[in-house]
């Protein structure tokens, strides 16, 4: 079974999404393995955004991540990585067909509901960055 991450963002946290969030990912027949909320730190948040450090926007995005607490998940499945992208829609919302989690509960490129891994390297990272493995389950 594969495994990857996501994050219900500040966005969605503030919109009061996060069950809903969870609920599509259920209902596609995908297992929450861990699940915690938190307030996510500078530190973590530079290594989880490290490929954006050169980009002008990334103040901002550490400063929004930092904003309120968030919902860090795991999900396992078959082929979840793929199921759960998919599920989310492309990162700008404003192109994300309706029926997407991004399509229909985000605003923007960066106010789009969630983070979702985007390979299995990443997703393992993710996991090692976020869960103990007490945690996971």
């Amino acid at each position: 079974m594969e495994r990857t991450v996501i994050i219900v963002k500040p966005d969605g946290m503030e919109k009061n999404l996060a069950a809903a969030v969870l609920e599509r990912f259920a209902k596609a027949g995908l297992r929450l393995v861990g699940c915690k909320m938190v307030q996510l730190d500078e530190k973590v948040l530079r290594d989880h955004y490290a490929h954006h450090a050169d980009k002008p926007f990334f103040p901002e995005l550490v400063s929004y991540m930092r904003s309120c607490p968030v919902l860090v998940c795991i999900l396992e499945g078959d082929n979840v990585i793929n199921r759960v992208r998919d599920l989310a829609g492309p990162t700008d919302s404003k192109l994300a067909l309706k029926g997407t989690i991004r399509g229909d509960m985000g605003e923007d490129k960066s106010r789009n509901v969630i983070h979702a891994s985007d390979s299995p390297e990443s997703a393992q990272a993710e996991i090692r960055r976020f869960f103990k493995p007490e945690e996971v389950f």
